[in-house]
């Protein structure tokens, strides 16, 4: 029997176990949304070195796809899959290695000041996702500046070397939109993965009643998290063609 939607932690889970519970973590959409900023940085550069932008997308891929999405089960199975401890920091590690080994790769085969990015991801990767500090870094606003300003920023500054008012205004662009996204899925997983029964029902002016269950607070809320996350894609596609 397939798991009703309100039940699964996320929209786009799948149900437990096996393979699925591997393809859950990446959270796909989101995945792909925080490493279009990259691209996006990237393609807002002067001129466009290909190879550099994609090793700075497949840097944020593996980093925030599997590290910091392995790092947030093992601190306390939101998404509840079935992955054990030791395998989710092993794929923490190993992710999370190599997007810093592509970082110092970059840095030293074109700017040496790039090497400056790395501490600063792997603080934000490790202090976010684990809640250190007591939380101090797991905020709506550092999630803006970790998941949406910083890959725009790397993105930029891997193509062209620098960093100036364009990767500023772009960063800037992705903290707010990351903010949005924040405002909308914090209802979602509350929801989804703290709600247990719903009760209500909303009278209208012509005298009807629709009942309110979890599934009619959290749809508005998800079909806006589905269309930025396309949306956010398709500029990124968009930009890729542009320059091409």
């Amino acid at each position: 029997m397939s798991i009703p939607p309100t039940v699964r932690p996320s929209w786009y889970a799948l149900e437990r176990g096996g393979w699925r519970d591997y393809v859950t973590l990446l959270h796909p959409p989101y995945t792909a949304w925080h490493v279009s900023y990259v691209v996006i940085g990237g393609c807002l550069a002067p001129a466009i070195a290909w190879g550099r932008l994609g090793a700075a997308a497949l840097a944020f891929a593996l980093a925030v796809g599997i590290g910091a999405h392995a790092l947030d089960e093992l601190r306390g199975r939101p998404l509840s899959t079935k992955i054990s401890s030791g395998v989710l920091v092993i794929l923490a590690v190993g992710s999370i290695g190599a997007a810093c080994a592509i970082g110092v790769v970059g840095a030293l085969s074109f700017r040496s000041w790039l090497a400056a990015l790395i501490p600063v991801g792997l603080f934000l990767v490790v202090a976010y996702n684990l809640e250190l500090l007591g939380g101090r870094f797991h905020s709506d606003l550092w999630f803006g500046l970790a998941w949406g300003g910083f890959p725009v920023i790397c993105g930029y500054a891997a193509v062209a070397g620098e960093i100036d008012v364009v990767t500023v205004l772009a960063a800037a662009f992705a903290v707010l939109l990351s903010l949005a996204q924040r405002a909308l899925s914090n209802h979602v997983r509350l929801v989804r993965r703290q709600v247990v029964e719903t009760t209500g029902a909303l009278e209208l002016r012509d005298g009807t009643r629709e009942p309110i269950d979890a599934r009619w607070l959290i749809t508005a809320e998800e079909r806006g998290l589905r269309l930025l996350a396309a949306a956010s894609v398709a500029l990124a596609a968009a930009l890729v063609a542009y320059r091409l």
